[in-house]
């Protein structure tokens, strides 16, 4: 994938990293997972983390959801500095518009579709407070309506293909009212057909919701959906483009 190198200045954007690196284990053991990365997201933008394994986009993933603290560099979201905050008061500040789908679709095993979906709802509502917009609004059996799965609802994870737990997922996410979705791999353990599905829905509850979302992907298809890619090598960003 070609590229023109550049900085995102992180002005009026919705999270920002600057001058973020990662590092894990000591002396000889230490590596270094992210190297000085600087990276905004704008609010509704459609922005893909493009590399190889082990380039860093997982890692920049976790940075944006303040799972994981830099060990230099800030993280800006929504104007609060997420890496100066201890584990309580960043996961308050998660729950207030960030939500995740990963790889593979982390259902709750034993809870179904419906009470997986509600147990989200209700956990982001506990933690950030209710809100008012649409989101907040649509019940767990409207969420699975949106995705299809209005005849799953009282179906178990093991119950279900590939692409209906990730369907799953993707209501489970919006049921946190997202102001900002991240997906690590989302389509990476399905077929090519039901992957081209699942990214047609993402696409078209990201233009109802208008939430950003931010997808990292080693598939160049993917990232050829984004408005724009930003490609990662060895912990470094290397490219910026705009498909």
């Amino acid at each position: 994938m070609s590229a023109a190198t550049g900085a995102v200045k992180a002005t009026s954007s919705l999270i920002a990293c600057e001058g973020v690196t990662v590092s894990y284990g000591e002396g000889e053991a230490r590596v270094t997972a992210l190297h000085s990365v600087d990276l905004a997201v704008q609010p509704g933008e459609r922005l893909a983390l493009w590399g190889r394994s082990g380039s860093g986009k997982t890692t920049v993933l976790h940075v944006l959801g303040g799972l994981v603290v830099p060990n230099e560099g800030s993280v800006t979201w929504r104007g609060q500095e997420l890496s100066s905050l201890d584990d309580a008061a960043r996961g308050r500040a998660r729950a207030m518009g960030i939500a995740y789908i990963f790889q593979g679709s982390n259902l709750l095993s034993h809870f179904t579709a419906f009470e997986n979906v509600a147990f989200a709802r209700e956990a982001s509502a506990q933690s950030a407070g209710r809100r008012s917009d649409r989101r907040a609004e649509h019940e767990p059996e409207d969420l699975l309506e949106l995705v299809g799965l209005s005849a799953k609802l009282d179906s178990l994870p093991n119950e279900l293909s590939g692409g209906e737990a990730q369907r799953v997922a993707i209501a489970r996410a919006l049921a946190q009212s997202p102001e900002l979705l991240l997906c690590d791999e989302p389509t990476g353990h399905l077929d090519s057909d039901t992957a081209e599905r699942v990214l047609d829905l993402m696409e078209a509850l990201q233009r109802e919701f208008s939430f950003a979302l931010v997808t990292a992907t080693h598939d160049a298809g993917v990232g050829a959906r984004a408005g724009r890619v930003v490609e990662l090598a060895d912990g470094h960003v290397v490219g910026v483009t705009q498909p």
